[in-house]
């Protein structure tokens, strides 16, 4: 299996993030969506208790600089296997796109450092193929994962399956 690219740490990493897989609160403005995926090794192999650190901004391209919101320490399951529900991050000056910020550690491989990014940014204007380079930061279009949408129109929800290989030492 292919390594995941390696994308820029980007701003306001914190260390020692809450355990949560409940990002999004009750009220928080935003489209709720569901970031769920496996960590592997490039032999395909699933890595359990892979550490994975993950921040982003709010709905509206804010980050929570003074507390933890938006910020969570996941380890994987025996299957690989992680998951947390959020809202999609909202653009905000600097970047332009939207995006979730990663860094992922399991022992005996190399640490990595990402960032996903959503097929479904207006910035792509529906083709991120042909558009990802908009953003200077984005590394592969491989970072840009399909979005699924579901629900009735007023309440939908979106998910992002974001998979993960690591390369060994």
């Amino acid at each position: 299996m292919k390594p995941t690219a390696w994308d820029e740490i980007g701003p306001f990493y914190k260390r020692d993030a809450p355990h949560v897989t409940q990002l999004r609160k009750p009220g928080d403005p935003g489209l709720p969506v569901n970031i769920a995926g496996k960590v592997f090794d490039t032999r395909g192999d699933i890595l359990s208790g892979a550490t994975i650190e993950i921040w982003q901004a709010n709905n509206g391209g804010l980050y929570d600089i003074a507390g933890d919101d938006y910020r969570t320490t996941l380890v994987t399951d025996a299957k690989g296997e992680y998951a947390f529900d959020s809202v999609m991050p909202g653009h905000y000056p600097g970047r332009v796109c939207q995006h979730v910020h990663y860094m992922i550690t399991a022992p005996e491989h190399k640490p990595l450092t990402t960032q996903l990014y959503f097929a479904t940014d207006p910035v792509f204007e529906g083709d991120p193929t042909k558009n990802y380079t908009r953003d200077p930061l984005i590394q592969s279009v491989d970072l840009v994962r399909p979005v699924t949408l579901s629900g009735d129109p007023n309440e939908i929800h979106a998910a992002v399956n974001f998979e993960i290989v690591l390369e060994r030492l």
